[in-house]
């Protein structure tokens, strides 16, 4: 352990003799793992807003073959009936009002639940600024995501106006949900009233079913129930309902993966050249190194040691400079209404930290091999 922290100085002590060319190289790094951490961050996550689980019970039901918000239109008296079916447990009404149905980088989402719901509706939510009584003692109300409120420089007494609905916040709040994040809360008959829907009609219901075994069947009994309805329904799990509606976004997000692989070959072609330049102009100090009775092997670890540094300053600068940049920005994906949050957590962190440092390593093998293939003798000489 001793040996190899001493050849871990040495390799830092020989980059911080050039520090112009390490600058340069850490800076390439950097750029590419910058891109890996965006890629990677959209890719984690669509996958926390559709990948399933056993613990997932909720259900959207949406007017069937109708996508975009304003197309879905449901009589609110369905929520009665609903109710009646065997293994729901409970039925909330929401109305959805956007401002832009397709895919957008800058999307704004109102969602109307009736007041004396909205606790079920978001049970896991905190709020940062203002209460949910002040809330409710406004028609006007609103409450927003944090994500949402700080996109838009708004806090608690300010008004705002989006998709032609003009509103008052009335607090802020945070949610483990993503989703919950990006939305504006305001109360059913307001919005109802405001989009010019009308009272008594939604855009969808959200169903809480008994178990995780009850979804496929309650699914399956709300459709056949209003199958001959004025109003046909489409019933889904939320998160299979965001990855069918959101198609289009699943699919550009999907691509972007191309970038990511892009990005990491980059990084390692980057490394392994700046390395091979490094072991080209240290021919006779190797071979002096040698000489004086280092083994191949440790010049090798010297020459990793070297990547291996390259690779993980570069990477935690990528890493620290794209979840910096991601949180500032708070961007946010929509369409058909669905709105995806692109916010790193510590796993894509790791993952990109992580992946700097492997690409180092494995990019710096090459070099480290004709590092030691030369003969001492001819070494020298050179």
């Amino acid at each position: 352990m001793r040996a190899f922290l001493n050849l871990l100085r040495l390799s830092w002590l020989q980059l911080a003799r050039h520090r112009v060319r390490s600058l340069l190289t850490v800076l390439g790094v950097a750029s590419g793992m910058f891109l890996f951490t965006s890629v990677e961050t959209l890719q984690r996550s669509l996958a926390r807003a559709t990948e399933t689980s056993a613990a997932d019970t909720l259900l959207v039901v949406y007017r069937e073959n109708r996508f975009c918000p304003s197309t879905s239109r449901l009589p609110e008296n369905y929520a009665d009936e609903i109710r009646r079916l065997p293994g729901v447990r409970e039925v909330i009404p929401v109305q959805v009002v956007v401002n832009n149905c397709g895919a957008s980088l800058d999307v704004i989402t109102f969602r109307g639940v009736p007041a004396d719901q909205f606790t079920r509706f978001a049970p896991e939510i905190r709020f940062i600024e203002g209460s949910e009584e002040e809330w409710q003692r406004r028609d006007d109300g609103a409450l927003l995501g944090e994500v949402f409120a700080r996109r838009r420089g708004l806090s608690t007494g300010d008004r705002f106006d989006a998709a032609g609905v003009t509103v008052t916040v009335s607090g802020v709040l945070s949610s483990p949900n993503a989703q919950d994040n990006n939305v504006a809360y305001v109360q059913l008959p307001f919005l109802q009233q405001a989009s010019r829907a009308g009272l008594g009609v939604v855009t969808q219901f959200n169903v809480r079913v008994e178990s995780s075994g009850d979804v496929a069947t309650v699914s399956a009994a709300i459709d056949e129930h209003f199958r001959s309805a004025q109003e046909p329904t489409d019933t889904r799990p939320e998160k299979a309902f965001f990855a069918e509606t959101a198609a289009e976004l699943v699919e550009l997000i999907g691509f972007t993966r191309w970038l990511g692989v892009g990005a990491v070959a980059a990084v390692a072609a980057l490394v392994a050249n700046a390395l091979l330049l490094v072991v080209r102009g240290r021919v006779k100090e190797n071979a002096v190194l040698r000489t004086l009775g280092y083994p191949g092997r440790a010049i090798a670890c010297l020459v990793v040691g070297e990547g291996g540094l390259l690779g993980l300053a570069g990477g935690a600068a990528g890493v620290g400079i794209a979840a910096g940049f991601l949180r500032w920005q708070s961007f946010t994906m929509g369409n058909e209404g669905q709105t995806l949050a692109v916010q790193p957590d510590l796993a894509v962190i790791a993952t990109g930290i992580a992946a700097g440092l492997a690409l180092g390593i494995l990019a710096s093998l090459w070099p480290a091999f004709q590092a030691i293939r030369q003969p001492i003798v001819h070494s020298l000489r050179h």
